[in-house]
């Protein structure tokens, strides 16, 4: 994800007029205190009817999305658009208005009975999803965990939940958001985790590139808007420069890369360098933010049968191509097994996956660079793909500096890397140590791994899992899925500094307002229904609706979208139909 700065680094400049960039700054100044004061029962009214505004205008988001990208509205393609633009903002209000219903009536955040464990090392493990019936039903094999960090016992968690909430007399702000442009509900998620989940107020600079999305999005959120709570702004990098700098601008959130990070924290040019290193920030304000990753999909070796080796395939090709591969937790690093005797085989399916799907339009700025970097690196590189190749390098050295493993590619490069191990527990403790001590960034990394081989580890599995420095992990689920939940923390391992910002500082999404958290893990089915029948871990999940290969996405994306709207059983029917024919 890449905020509005040129490939150098440097934030371009144009004239442009402040006055009402002024004007909604100090909209918000006067009306942070209150916000910051307002009873939740009318927290929740306000977010109601933001709810209700996001249901009316689906549709009109998903046809401007599907615009900009240039995917045809009648093409599966538009599930994505569906999944990671309506359905992700709605699901997450429902679970917002879950947690400040308990808020309002002086209880904590809604876990559910028995939800924390012990885990690895005594830590505390709070499981999160499902966490309804519904979810049961729409996401059968799925679950998700939090894990706190070490030394945080099962008081502290519930203690410390909601903090903000918690204050007698909490203090306003004004944060300013700079959104980013290829999943079109991270602005908007990032504006509701800011003002419900830490109580300011939130002025949401959009990208350039989602401009046309700018009316829907204040449809969407006008009741907060009319109320002088949040605001919506446009322009290029000389605003967002603007804004980073003005003295009524309290905190920054920033979804983008490195260099925009250190270009708002330390300046740009010479001046800003020196500054990183002797650690002399710019500014004072508070900066968070979600910076990317090379993010890493592990292969564990098992059993696998060759239906195994295409399923997982379609899998790999989804967290690799899925938006086109603009996404900032892109499989991007393929990690296998060096002895396996499937690994060939695995890679061979991979490849006949990409080469099997359509052509898709490459809408975001500066990818035939960052792919051109990659093949000036890797000259022996293949390249795959009907119309728009998707680049390949096969057998990179696990044990040296390479360029894959430093540089995100944000766009369609594949890396692929072998690791010894003579079993499996040894493999997989190897292949942890490998993403993190040679992969740049944090935020998340995929694990596939036969169910089998999950028995046979037991517990060592938990206890590798514990090891794994990613703020997402996903065990046999794309990590992707996590964004999507809500109800996970979504952001970097915690650790990070300004001078070493990795994926950034700080977390988004977190509906049930965990202060202590370390990571979240997702768990999904290793094999789609009804195969699974023959493997002893029964489920009902057939082919995910996020799949890249799956032909009815978009069926599945609008339907969905229209339950989390309104929840009922009357979905259920037409949303089963069209899973079960993906």
């Amino acid at each position: 994800m890449y905020a509005p700065v040129s490939d150098s680094g440097a934030i371009l400049q144009h004239t442009f007029d402040s006055t009402e960039l002024d004007r909604q700054v100090k909209v918000l100044q006067d009306h942070k205190q209150q916000w910051a004061r307002l009873a939740v029962r009318d927290k929740i009214h306000l977010l109601e009817e933001v709810r209700r505004e996001a249901s009316k205008r689906d549709h009109d988001w998903v046809q401007i999305s599907a615009r900009i990208k240039r995917v045809s509205l009648d093409s599966p393609l538009t599930g994505e658009e569906w999944a990671s633009g309506p359905w992700a903002l709605i699901s997450s209000i429902n679970l917002q208005l879950e947690t400040l219903e308990a808020l309002a009536s002086g209880e904590n955040p809604p876990l559910q009975k028995g939800a924390l464990r012990s885990g690895p090392d005594g830590r505390v493990v709070a499981k999160v999803f499902p966490h309804s019936i519904y979810d049961r039903l729409l996401f059968n094999g799925y679950s998700a965990e939090v894990w706190m960090e070490p030394g945080v016992g099962a008081a502290d968690v519930m203690s410390t939940m909601a903090s903000f909430y918690r204050e007698a007399e909490p203090e306003g702000a004004v944060g300013l958001i700079l959104g980013a442009a290829n999943i079109t509900s991270i602005a908007p998620l990032d504006l509701l985790s800011k003002m419900f989940g830490e109580g300011e107020v939130c002025l949401l600079k959009m990208h350039p590139l989602i401009d046309d999305l700018g009316p829907v999005f204040e449809a969407i959120f006008a009741p907060l808007i009319d109320a002088g709570y949040a605001a919506i702004c446009y322009g290029g990098a000389d605003v967002g420069e603007y804004l980073v700098r003005h003295d009524g601008i309290d905190t920054i959130h920033v979804t983008g890369g490195e260099k925009t990070h250190d270009a708002i924290v330390y300046g740009m040019g010479p001046e800003g360098a020196a500054r990183k290193e002797r650690k002399d920030p710019l500014t004072d304000k508070k900066v968070t933010s979600e910076l990317g990753n090379v993010t890493p999909a592990i292969v564990v070796p098992g059993p696998w049968s060759d239906a195994d080796i295409a399923f997982q395939a379609e899998h790999l090709t989804t967290q690799k191509l899925h938006n086109s591969g603009f996404n900032c937790v892109a499989s991007q690093v393929l990690v296998l097994p060096e002895s396996w005797d499937k690994s060939a085989s695995l890679v061979d399916a991979l490849t006949g996956t990409i080469k099997s799907l359509p052509a898709r339009h490459r809408y975001y700025p500066g990818v035939a660079d960052r792919q051109q970097g990659f093949v000036a690196a890797y000259p022996d590189a293949e390249h795959h793909g009907n119309g728009s190749p998707v680049t390949v390098i096969k057998g990179l050295d696990w044990d040296s500096d390479e360029y894959c493993f430093r540089t995100e590619a944000f766009g369609p490069v594949y890396g692929q890397t072998s690791l010894p191990g003579s079993n499996a527990a040894d493999y997989l403790e190897a292949a942890v140590e490998f993403c993190n001590e040679r992969l740049w960034g944090t935020l998340a990394a995929d694990i596939i791994i036969h169910p089998r081989t999950i028995k046979e580890l037991g517990p060592r599995l938990q206890t590798i899992l514990g090891k794994l420095r990613y703020g997402t992990i996903g065990v046999n689920a794309w990590n992707g899925v996590g964004f999507l939940l809500g109800v996970t923390p979504w952001g970097g391992f915690p650790g990070a500094t300004y001078d070493d910002i990795q994926s950034g500082i700080g977390t988004v999404h977190n509906t049930l307002l965990f202060s202590k958290a370390e990571k979240s893990v997702v768990y999904g089915p290793f094999q789609p229904f009804p195969r699974t029948l023959r493997s002893g871990s029964f489920h009902m999940s057939p082919k995910p609706a996020w799949f890249v290969t799956n032909r009815r996405a978009h069926h599945i994306g609008r339907r969905i979208t229209r339950f989390v709207s309104d929840p009922g059983p009357r979905h259920l029917p037409g949303l089963f139909k069209h899973a079960l024919r993906g």
